[in-house]
């Protein structure tokens, strides 16, 4: 009785763990089946028991039932200590600030901080924007500050438009800082092709969830969307 017993539950647990095998197999074929196109790359347990998150290679994330017969999409959030925190938004910074920190500074449009360096912040932009361009003006404000401006392109009209044509001249030039300023006030710039990051950058940046410009990303993958001033700036990377 006591081998009975014993071969019982040897039988049980591996029964358990192909069952939770099985969930990551149904959950993927479940889904992609509703979801033409859908490419899962990542499944994980939640702190809620039968609850699975599902992310896309896209960044997108789905919550699903065990089985994939049933599942939501939006934020999950906890309340710790009585505070409200967004859980899925931390994913999202962390797998965001990754994918940012694989480019390399050479294909960045790079404003450097001015002596010691305290902070930094990468901003996808628009050539047009017009709050792009407002928040340009800051960027030597910022730079005294100790803040190091990244660039990375984000033609809202998308490739090939007048922006993105005016983002590669700007590239392009060889001198892209005062290319870029140029720009960024309106002046005409001599039009120059040669092979770039921009659509590489806009791509990405539709891939990681950036929708409008500018999009501040601060050095822990916080994003901030739409303009902010440089004393925003300084508060929110804890320099002012």
């Amino acid at each position: 009785m006591k081998l009975l017993g014993r071969v019982f539950l040897v039988v049980v647990l591996l029964s358990s763990a192909i069952v939770c095998f099985a969930d990551n197999k149904l959950i993927t074929e479940n889904i992609s089946k509703a979801i033409p196109g859908l490419i899962i790359k990542d499944i994980q347990s939640t702190q809620i028991k039968g609850m699975f998150q599902v992310e896309s290679d896209s960044g997108e994330i789905l919550f699903s039932s065990s089985d994939g017969r049933y599942f939501f999409t939006g934020d999950m959030y906890s309340t710790e200590n009585d505070k409200l925190k967004n859980l899925s938004e931390t994913k999202r910074e962390v797998a965001r600030i990754s994918k940012i920190n694989t480019i390399p500074n050479d294909q960045k449009i790079v404003f450097p901080a001015e002596g010691e360096q305290k902070g930094s912040i990468t901003v996808f932009t628009d050539i047009d924007c017009g709050y792009c361009r407002k928040l340009h003006k800051e960027v030597p404000e910022l730079n005294a500050m100790g803040v190091k401006v990244s660039y990375l392109a984000y033609p809202r009209a998308g490739i090939n438009s007048e922006s993105y044509k005016k983002y590669v001249s700007v590239w392009c030039a060889d001198d892209k800082l005062t290319a870029m300023t140029k720009a960024k006030n309106g002046q005409p710039l001599d039009v120059k092709v040669c092979a770039n990051p921009v659509a590489d950058q806009y791509n990405l940046g539709r891939k990681i969830g950036i929708s409008g410009t500018p999009a501040i990303i601060l050095e822990d993958g916080t994003l901030i969307p739409g303009y902010i001033n440089a004393a925003k700036i300084g508060q929110a990377l804890g320099i002012l």
